[in-house]
């Protein structure tokens, strides 16, 4: 028995280094280190580089042209969702802050993209969202308020075109969402998120490892 556990301990240390490996396996240039910079000094979390790299991929595979973005931060998720899109491609991105959406306007420019690739509008997401065009966004990345998040989804459902892509950020609230503790509002409301995009008859789900956890779901045709 205790060789078994002393093998356990191996096989999880070895995966959780495999783990961190994935998530920096995505590297980022300067433009990217100078957003996620900004973010660091206003006391934002921002994604991690494998979660930029998974955005990037989904936004590619999707050949998104219309993105919604809830949260701009300073622009970090962003530049990922931007190198993904086509380009032509249009990143809508909501944020409450507008200083927050100046940065990411710099960001953008040291990246390399034109002012008209990216609408930024400052508003709570609630209040903006229900204005966004039906059906027609084919990916909308969510970064916001977690207590907020199964509203976000109800939302989504009816931005997306059939086949579009709805992601959220931070999902294992630092390991929280599975801790059997008792745990504050915004883990509950984030449990209650995974039950319904995984429950949806709406949507084809999909949990992945990078990051914070990103909870990804596809609308069914």
């Amino acid at each position: 028995m205790r060789q078994l556990r002393g093998q356990e301990r191996a096989i999880t240390a070895n995966r959780q280094t495999s783990w961190s490996f994935a998530d920096a396996f995505v590297a980022e240039d300067e433009a990217l280190r100078w957003a996620r910079e900004r973010a660091r000094e206003a006391g934002l979390p921002s994604v991690s580089p494998g979660t930029g790299g998974a955005l990037r991929l989904l936004a590619a595979t999707a050949d998104a042209k219309a993105v919604a973005e809830i949260g701009t931060g300073t622009g970090v998720s962003g530049i990922y969702l931007l190198l993904g899109m086509r380009p032509d491609g249009v990143l809508t991105t909501v944020d409450l802050q507008p200083e927050r959406q100046q940065l990411a306007k710099t960001a953008f420019r040291a990246a390399g993209f034109a002012g008209n690739r990216a609408r930024f509008i400052p508003g709570r997401a609630l209040d903006v969202l229900p204005r966004l065009a039906d059906g027609g966004y084919d990916l909308v990345f969510c970064d916001g308020d977690r207590l907020e998040y199964l509203d976000y989804l109800a939302e989504s459902l009816r931005l997306l075109r059939p086949g579009g892509l709805v992601c959220f950020e931070g999902v294992f609230a630092d390991g929280r969402t599975v801790d059997s503790g008792a745990q504050p509002a915004e883990v509950q409301r984030i449990r209650e998120l995974l039950r319904a995009v995984r429950e949806s008859q709406e949507l084809i789900p999909s949990l992945l490892p990078v990051g914070d956890g990103l909870l990804c779901a596809a609308r069914r045709g």
